[in-house]
């Protein structure tokens, strides 16, 4: 699911809310679920991991106003259990920078973590199928089954939202109001925001390829119109993101592949290169 940069005021109470305390239930069980064995040996993985889903979150490709996540890659690294963790760790952060109120914290963080979890599961199931001798594909097909499926969610949270503020967003080249594409450099190709305060304005910030609003700072869209924008952008972004993807994956998998394997398959017997002193 989709980073959402709404700032405080914006969602109702009836939504925020609810996600706050299914958050805090979910990171709770994650840490009581996770092996002190496991967290011990995972923490420095944790940490880059985490680090680097914070960068690209801050990140933005202008001309389809893309932010590339990397959480099936985390997702696929972690396992379910930490990816939780690692998806409040990020969502804490990028709220204290202020990419996204603090209100929507929790939906954020469910919303991350259900993109990591559903990214992990993916991965394994395909793998199952069609083999680890084709990573790159697995990686590529999960990771656009998962960023269609999340920006869906995304697109359906807006519209419990009642629309209004919550969908005005960056639209890069895309003229919201004709669908049509101006110069896609025109406004740069990259930008970075992570001490910025975000991107500015009242936005929710589809993570995958899903855009918003309008880069001339236009208002807030329709639901049916916001939806328009997400499903035409998005698509691009999904094949952009599933590029890395099965690009990091399959490097990895070359390279370190118990490192691959532990956290897809949640195999603990199984020892990474190095490990062989921590007890």
């Amino acid at each position: 699911m989709s980073h959402i940069h709404i700032p405080d005021g914006v969602l109702p109470l009836m939504l925020w809310l609810p996600g706050w305390i299914l958050a805090l239930a979910l990171v709770t069980l994650a840490g009581r679920l996770a092996e002190r064995s496991q967290v011990r040996r995972k923490v420095p993985l944790l940490a880059v991991v985490s680090a680097l889903m914070l960068v690209a979150m801050s990140s933005e490709i202008v001309p389809l106003a893309y932010h590339v996540n990397l959480t099936v890659i985390a997702g696929v690294l972690l396992g379910p259990v930490l990816s939780v963790i690692a998806a409040f760790i990020v969502e804490v952060v990028l709220a204290m920078l202020g990419h996204g109120g603090v209100t929507v914290l929790g939906l954020n963080t469910l919303m991350i973590s259900a993109e990591m979890v559903l990214g992990w599961a993916l991965f394994r199931l395909l793998v199952h199928v069609l083999s680890r001798k084709r990573v790159r594909w697995a990686a590529f097909i999960a990771t656009v089954l998962t960023l269609a499926t999340t920006t869906t969610l995304l697109v359906g949270l807006v519209a419990l939202a009642g629309g209004g503020a919550a969908t005005a967003r960056e639209t890069g080249a895309l003229s919201p109001a004709t669908m049509t594409f101006a110069n896609p450099l025109s406004g740069g190709v990259f930008s970075t925001g992570l001490f910025s305060g975000g991107e500015g304005g009242t936005r929710a910030s589809a993570g995958k390829g899903a855009a918003s609003g309008s880069s001339s700072g236009a208002g807030s869209l329709s639901v049916k119109r916001f939806a328009a924008v997400v499903y035409t952008l998005g698509p691009l972004g999904w094949l952009l993101e599933a590029l890395i993807t099965a690009w990091v994956l399959s490097y990895i998998g070359r390279v370190r592949p118990g490192l691959l394997w532990d956290g897809a398959f949640e195999q603990h017997e199984v020892h990474l290169q190095g490990d062989e002193g921590v007890r």
